[in-house]
């Protein structure tokens, strides 16, 4: 059948879902052993190394740009906020993780709360953001091999496809191999980055950090704040680019050993590390040559180093190992767009052959047809930042989602068992609610153009699923159980 099902064992009779609908039939035992994966694959240390994999690109370069919008001030208020909008964030998932320790991670999570429409809203945020953003990277990365000169190669897409197709044949061979691949890539960017550290606080002049010229007609205008107050908002984007993916993690809960502990600590272990790398870089970097003198640079690190002169051996080593932290945020990214689709698929949200997967419990389907649609993206526009910033459209519209969730079911469910509680409760996610509203707003200061066509993305998906998937749901799919067992309690306490 074109969905994947079997139409030789007899369906079970449906059951009624909370959103009152009825999920499709045909979700047998050997529909959910079609679509399982490898369990057991990672521990802490490889999740934790995940987390960081997701955003070290963010810290190569990115971030800078926000110092156009904002100035030194303006996007260091913008990083504090967005790093408190982050860390309350990661406090509230790992206490839905806790709670329901599977795949679908944000989308599990809204689905209990928000229902069938919640869940595939938060879903395809998701997936908006872990499409998009590696074909924005393998641009990226295209551009620092040939800035590079490395291979003799010229033209980008090239390394587009080598990127997508060397790495996904990494994730096609097993998870654990391409966890401990992503960890090992992942060390190296962060040890140059330590390095790099350590070469720009030696030149660091605190003169430096306000040297972009002050727009006076902007309000609140100043030396540190030179585009005034609104400048702070407008850097909200970038603030995020230092911590942009972690929230990720908990897709690898099928994957993971003891879940219940080894996503709380992988999370929170991740996010300190994120701080700490956001920290040093931002200083460092703005600090050893002057922000307006990065502002702008593809580069910002190696601009750091070596300014207008000539490369410096520390500055080349930097720059080969802003190839590493692309490549190690690239190959992780992939790892979790696939994990979404799959969870989505495997519940019916979208078409069920794309959840199958191989004999190695890889979902094939998941990563080969986001890698093609990745690839021809950045083959046919080569316009990263643009990408960039849809995918960042769509993580805002995800976090505003998933702290709903936590509020919701910290509210509606108090006594439902809950292994790992989030400091402070639906204080912090309640925070995390209100920031990830303000970074979604921020963004159409930034790339109208960039939210309206995440827009239209979400509505056309929004129009496949009103009119046919809603009615076609899985009920044995893990999230789709766990909302139908809270649903029949329910029903059963007002009995």
């Amino acid at each position: 059948m074109p969905d994947g099902t079997d139409s030789r064992v007899p369906p079970p009779a449906p059951t009624a879902s909370p959103s009152g609908q009825s999920p499709a039939p045909g979700t047998d035992a050997d529909y959910l052993r079609r679509r399982s994966l490898r369990r057991g694959s990672a521990g802490w240390l490889l999740l934790t190394g995940l987390g960081v994999a997701y955003v070290v690109s963010g810290d190569f370069s990115g971030w800078n740009i926000g110092l156009s919008e904002g100035g030194f001030g303006g996007l260091a208020i913008a990083t504090l906020l967005m790093g408190v909008m982050y860390a309350c964030l990661v406090f509230s998932l790992a206490e839905l993780s806790a709670i329901l320790p599977t795949a679908g991670g944000g989308y599990g999570f809204a689905r209990r709360a928000l229902g069938t429409w919640g869940g595939f809203l938060t879903g395809t945020a998701i997936l908006i953001e872990y499409v998009l953003a590696p074909a924005a990277i393998s641009i990226f990365i295209g551009d620092y091999v040939e800035s590079l000169q490395l291979f003799g190669l010229t033209a980008g897409w090239p390394v587009y496809l080598a990127c997508f197709a060397v790495f996904i044949g990494i994730h096609l061979w097993g998870v654990g191999e391409a966890l401990r691949f992503s960890l090992v890539v992942t060390a190296i960017a962060v040890a140059a980055l330590l390095i790099f550290a350590v070469g720009a606080f030696s030149e660091f002049d605190a003169g430096g950090l306000n040297d972009i010229p002050v727009d006076h007609d902007a309000f609140g205008a100043s030396s540190w704040l030179p585009f005034g107050l609104l400048g702070i908002w407008a850097a909200f984007p970038f603030g995020m680019w230092f911590f942009l993916g972690v929230e990720g993690v908990p897709l690898a809960a099928e994957e993971a050993k003891d879940p219940v502990r080894s996503m709380p600590r992988a999370l929170s272990i991740a996010m300190g590390v994120l701080v700490l790398l956001a920290l040093i870089t931002f200083f460092a970097a703005t600090g050893a040559r002057g922000s307006a003198a990065v502002q702008e640079a593809g580069n910002p690190l190696v601009v750091a180093l070596q300014g207008d002169g000539a490369p410096t051996p520390l500055s080349r080593f930097v720059n080969y190992a802003g190839l590493a932290g692309l490549v190690a945020s690239f190959f992780s990214l992939i790892y979790a767009g696939s994990r979404q689709l799959f969870a989505l698929s495997r519940a019916g949200y979208l078409p069920r052959f794309l959840s199958l997967t191989s004999a190695r419990k890889a979902p094939y389907p998941g990563l080969l047809i986001p890698g093609a649609i990745g690839f021809a993206l950045a083959a046919s526009t080569g316009d990263g930042g643009r990408m960039l910033n849809i995918a960042v459209f769509g993580a805002t519209i995800s976090y505003a989602l998933m702290a709903l969730s936590h509020l919701v079911l910290r509210r509606r469910e108090p006594a439902l068992p809950r292994p790992y509680r989030t400091p402070g409760g639906a204080l912090t996610s309640g925070v995390a609610f209100l920031l990830a509203l303000s970074a979604l707003v921020a963004t159409f200061l930034v790339d109208v153009a960039a939210a309206v066509i995440a827009l239209v993305v979400y509505a056309v998906a929004l129009a496949y699923f009103a009119l046919y998937s809603r009615h076609r749901l899985v009920a044995a799919a893990p999230e789709e159980e766990f909302a139908a067992l809270a649903a029949a309690e329910a029903e059963l306490e007002r009995d």
